[in-house]
């Protein structure tokens, strides 16, 4: 719940296309940031994007969340484009940070190669320049967010405790359990009761490991047939009860944090468990929740924080809307180009020129 939605920052910045150059021939123009355009096609694609999110966050008012996110569509797209150029401005290219990214992502995967990444990419119809230059916009308008906004917020411990005060009903919550597991899978072992014993005997080996010390992330890690294997065997989300297998839920929530589980019989095979966290019903202690009221007071201070900085890089740009189109992030001190008759004959001659060369 303390997580704003990004949205409200920038719109959907993993699915954006890229901006193009006003010097490219495009189809019409809805907006100019600088010597950057924005197309009709990629505020459509917003706007489809935006009802998709919405149907899946909440069907039955999807329609009314798509309205309401309707009217901040072009104003995401100039926000986007502001805070690209201030990367470059800054010297911010994601280079590195693209490369770890997408390793991190091939890894999950469990693929062989970045090559293997982009073949499942395109497998689905995916291109693959498009989805890096994509996480490379994500990535360096986040780190301008941070550099230039973000890194300048401070949170009190008043505020927290303010925001802890207020909310102290939201934050009430079920008994939960998080795990991590450990899968020697018998999918392969069929009936045969030798292959399915060897499965047995891994499986408690495995244990006996971790009750001598060894670490069952690392176990996980090396061992475990499960789909969780690079995470540790983390299972991510926390389970409530009525979450899990019936056995299950009777073990794991009769168990403390950092406890692990014997050998256990499953359909998939035989599974090892850890519960990393067990966290009781009620109102938790602020000591508990610290850093996630923190985040929240700091997602609060950041919001308003960002649009002042938004507004201010509005006023050092040249930002000019097709009528009939509103962004609702302008400032009453910015600035739209003035086009001279020289720069308008100018104009007429490139676009003769192009229409030549055969690009309209």
């Amino acid at each position: 719940m303390f997580k704003a939605p990004f949205r409200l920052i920038l719109l959907a910045l993993v699915a954006a296309p890229a901006l193009v150059s006003a010097d490219t021939v495009v189809e019409e123009i809805i907006a100019r940031v600088n010597n950057q355009i924005i197309t009709r096609t990629q505020y459509q694609r917003e706007q489809q994007q935006l009802k998709e999110e919405a149907q899946q966050q909440n069907p039955e008012h999807a329609d009314q969340i798509a309205a309401e996110g309707q009217k901040d569509i072009l104003r995401g797209l100039i926000d986007r484009q502001l805070l690209l150029e201030k990367g470059k401005d800054l010297g911010i290219t994601a280079d590195t940070d693209l490369v770890k990214r997408l390793d991190e992502m091939r890894k999950q995967m469990k693929l062989t190669s970045i090559d293997d990444l982009e073949k499942a990419a395109e497998a689905q119809g995916v291109s693959f320049e498009d989805f890096k230059q994509n996480m490379r916009t994500e990535i360096i308008t986040q780190q301008v967010i941070q550099r230039e906004v973000g890194g300048h917020i401070n949170v009190t411990k008043e505020e927290e405790q303010k925001f802890y005060d207020l909310h102290k009903h939201d934050l009430e919550r079920k008994e939960q359990v998080k795990l991590s597991e450990i899968l020697v899978s018998t999918e392969q072992a069929g009936d045969d009761q030798q292959k399915i014993d060897a499965a047995k005997a891994k499986a408690e080996d495995l244990l006996k490991q971790i009750r001598a010390g060894a670490s069952f992330e690392e176990i996980a890690k090396k061992n475990s047939d499960g789909a969780t294997a690079a995470q540790g065997g983390d299972l991510g989300e926390a389970f409530e009860r009525g979450k899990l297998a019936k056995q299950l839920e009777d073990l794991t929530f009769g168990m403390k944090k950092d406890q692990v589980s014997d050998v256990i019989r499953t359909k998939q095979g035989f599974v090892i468990l850890k519960v990393t966290e067990h966290q009781s019903a009620g109102i938790p202690a602020m000591s508990e929740i610290e850093n996630r009221l923190q985040e929240a007071v700091y997602m609060q201070k950041l919001q308003p924080a960002l649009r002042d900085y938004l507004k201010k890089l509005r006023e050092e740009a040249f930002v000019d809307i097709k009528p009939g189109y509103v962004d609702t992030g302008a400032s009453a001190n910015q600035s739209k180009p003035v086009v001279t008759t020289a720069a308008k004959e100018a104009s007429a001659r490139e676009l003769k020129k192009k229409k030549k060369i055969g690009l309209f």
